[in-house]
């Protein structure tokens, strides 16, 4: 009997040791706020003026929108907003998403002569019971929501699109500015994250063509209680896998905001992988998780991304990639 009660209170003690060790090295683990994230070196702009709302308590929401609106306003980021490469027709047509920490979202695709479709897209998540609004329709909406009505199509980005008609053919050039959406994530000081994504789309690409930067779930996707994932690059092979949702969903299983862009990014490596798409394909993945963590993972060498922390300044970094 002595024996039991002696076994009985070691267990006892040993199950509160163990109980008391594994408190102790959850609360060892650091928890970074605030953190902002975006893609490719016009990250580096956008950054600085979410950055700006961030360390002064702003919210991620107003970060991510802020940020991603240099990008749109610069003629010189041919891939996004004013002055992004038109598609065959000649026409600057733009695609955006914004999501907040209540799984709120807003988007709009197929949209033309608004300087700001990521505004837009804000507009149709507070505003209207839907998430989508596409071509016309979403040209009245922005419109009817005081938006100004311009020509995006610059001077330098009409004569790439001349150029290209010499030849007219269709085939992406990796990094080269021809899809390089903007995709933006932000932790706040208050633990919630918000993203957004905005693009003028794949150059010269057909009238019509949307990809996947307006899709929830494909060009970006967030779990407040779990994390935020974006996408940049050829959008079909994004929305084919779900990409950014299923970069989530792996970190909500335990994976590291990197080690989650890397198994979707090997998964649309094999689906493409005895495909002739393969030879001009890039995709990449930006993730951010609920403590602060960061990560990032491509197809090929090239992609890189911009972040900003209170222990971190404003930095650019390239991606590791699958194929060598």
């Amino acid at each position: 009997m002595r024996f039991l009660k002696a076994i009985l209170i070691f267990s006892v003690i040993f199950s509160f040791n163990a109980c008391e060790n594994s408190t102790s090295k959850k609360e060892k683990k650091q928890i970074i706020k605030s953190v902002v994230i975006s893609t490719w070196n016009h990250g580096l702009v956008a950054n600085e003026s979410a950055w700006e709302l961030l360390i002064n308590g702003g919210s991620a929401l107003d970060a991510v929108e802020v940020g991603v609106k240099t990008a749109e306003a610069n003629p010189n980021v041919q891939t996004v907003g004013l002055g992004g490469f038109p598609d065959r027709e000649g026409k600057v047509t733009l695609d955006a998403c914004i999501m907040d920490q209540n799984n709120n979202c807003g988007s709009v695709a197929f949209l033309q002569h608004i300087k700001h479709p990521i505004s837009v897209a804000r507009k149709v998540m507070e505003e209207t019971p839907h998430v989508m609004l596409v071509g016309e329709g979403a040209l009245q909406f922005a419109l009817e929501q005081g938006f100004e009505k311009e020509d995006l199509l610059t001077e330098k980005s009409k004569k790439a699109y001349e150029a290209w008609l010499v030849n007219s053919n269709y085939k992406p050039i990796i990094n080269i500015e021809n899809h390089d959406t903007i995709s933006m994530l932000a932790l706040d000081e208050n633990g919630n994250l918000s993203g957004a994504c905005t693009t003028s789309g794949a150059s010269w690409k057909m009238y019509g063509r949307v990809g996947d930067s307006p899709i929830i779930g494909a060009g970006l996707f967030l779990d407040n209680e779990v994390g935020a994932a974006a996408a940049t690059g050829m959008g079909e092979a994004m929305i084919k896998t779900a990409g950014s949702a299923m970069v989530v969903e792996l970190m909500r299983h335990g994976k590291s905001p990197e080690a989650a862009c890397k198994e979707v990014v090997e998964r649309i490596y094999k689906i493409y992988q005895n495909a002739p798409d393969l030879e001009w394909l890039q995709v990449g993945f930006i993730a951010l998780n609920k403590n602060g963590e960061y990560g990032s993972y491509c197809l090929r060498p090239g992609f890189n991304y911009a972040v900003q922390t209170k222990s971190i300044e404003n930095q650019l970094i390239d991606a590791k990639y699958k194929i060598k």
